[in-house]
């Protein structure tokens, strides 16, 4: 698989993701608000899908420019078929 430069930022995000999802399941193991719960995990949806989205748009940019997407495919094919995730 090929590193692209957004990778790094995107590893460091996703950490930090995972960090705080940490920390929503302690808040539920404390009986916190539901309030709480439910603003901090639409903290961390919107985070996971501002990551996804930049992997997305990074690989559409790096990737699929020459007409060939990876392992080969056609482009246009494999845009096909990331439009699924955005």
């Amino acid at each position: 698989m090929k590193k692209h430069a957004s990778h790094p930022k995107i590893i460091q995000r996703l950490k930090r993701v995972d960090g705080h999802l940490r920390s929503i399941v302690t808040m539920l193991e404390q009986g916190r608000s539901c309030l709480d719960l439910a603003q901090q995990l639409h903290a961390v949806e919107k985070a996971v899908g501002n990551a996804k989205r930049e992997l997305i748009h990074d690989h559409i940019e790096h990737c699929l420019e020459d007409g060939t997407g990876s392992d080969g495919k056609s482009s246009l094919k494999e845009l096909k078929q990331l439009t699924k995730y955005l």
